[in-house]
C-alpha cells in the first residue's frame, strides 16, 4: 500500500523543545486574548481544522482551547513574525478566554515594583484596548447622575435627543471635511464617534458588532451591498 505523501515542513523555527510561542488576539478588536506554545502537530491542527490547538507543557499532550471548557477559539488567520519564531492566531473567541474567568489572560497590572492587586481582584474589569476603556466608561455613565454626566444627561433624554445629537456632529464633522483645518476634522470626528458609541451603548449595542459587520463586507462592491439590504 503507497503512503501518502508527506506534508511539507512548516516555514517555522521551533525552539530545542519543538515548541513556538503563539499569541491569540481577538481580530475585530485587536485585544490579546491569550498566549500558549504550540508544536508543529499543533500548528496543523490548527490550519487544518480552524480550531485553536496548543501544547500543554505540563501535561505533555495536545489541547484544543474551549474543548472541555465551551469556550472555544476559531482562528481565521496564522501569522508569522519576521524571525519565523512566534505565531499569532487571528480569532474569533467565544466566551471568556482566561481560565479564571475573565474575558483575557492579559488583566494584571504590572506596577515598577510589584503587580498591582486591585487589578488582580477585578480581572474582567481591565480593558486592554483605548475603544473598550471608552465602552466601558459609557455604561459606567448610566448609573452618574445627570448632573454630573453630560453623558447620563443624553441617555435620560432618551433616543430622539441622542440621535438629534448623532446628526448635529456628523453635519459638522461633514463641514470641517469640507474646508477647515486637518485639527479641526480630528476634533470634530472624535465627537461624531464619541455621540455614535453613546447611541449604541443606549441600545446595548457593542461596537464590536460593528466592526464584525464591517469585516462581513470586506471584498463586496459598495454598490452590492447596498443591493442585498
Amino acid at each position: 500500500m503507497s503512503q501518502p505523501p508527506a506534508r511539507p515542513e512548516l516555514p517555522i523555527h521551533f525552539d530545542v523543545n519543538g515548541l513556538v510561542p503563539v499569541i491569540v488576539q481577538d481580530h475585530l478588536t485587536g485585544e490579546v486574548r491569550m498566549f500558549a506554545f504550540a508544536t508543529p502537530e499543533a500548528v496543523r491542527n490548527t490550519l487544518d481544522t480552524g480550531r485553536a490547538t496548543f501544547w500543554s507543557r505540563s501535561r505533555a499532550e495536545l489541547w484544543e482551547k474551549g474543548r472541555t471548557s465551551g469556550n472555544t477559539i476559531h482562528v481565521l488567520r496564522v501569522l508569522v513574525d519576521c524571525d519565523a519564531d512566534c505565531l499569532l492566531y487571528s480569532c474569533e473567541p467565544c466566551g471568556k478566554t482566561c481560565h479564571t474567568g475573565a474575558l483575557s489572560c492579559f488583566f494584571q497590572t504590572l506596577e515598577p515594583a510589584t503587580v498591582d492587586a486591585a487589578s488582580q481582584s477585578q480581572a474582567a474589569d481591565v480593558p486592554q484596548t483605548m475603544l473598550v476603556a471608552l465602552e466601558g466608561l459609557l455604561e459606567a455613565r448610566k448609573h452618574s447622575t445627570a448632573g454630573a454626566s453630560y453623558t447620563k444627561s443624553l441617555y435620560d433624554r432618551g433616543p430622539v435627543a441622542i440621535g438629534d445629537k448623532i446628526r448635529e456632529e456628523a453635519g459638522e464633522l461633514a463641514g470641517a471635511i469640507e474646508g477647515e483645518t486637518d485639527e479641526r476634522v480630528v476634533r470634530e470626528a472624535a465627537d461624531a464617534v464619541y455621540h455614535m458609541l453613546v447611541g449604541l451603548r443606549s441600545r446595548g449595542i457593542p461596537f464590536r458588532r460593528v466592526l464584525a459587520e464591517l469585516a462581513r463586507r470586506f471584498g463586496r462592491s459598495g454598490h452590492d451591498e447596498k443591493a442585498s439590504r
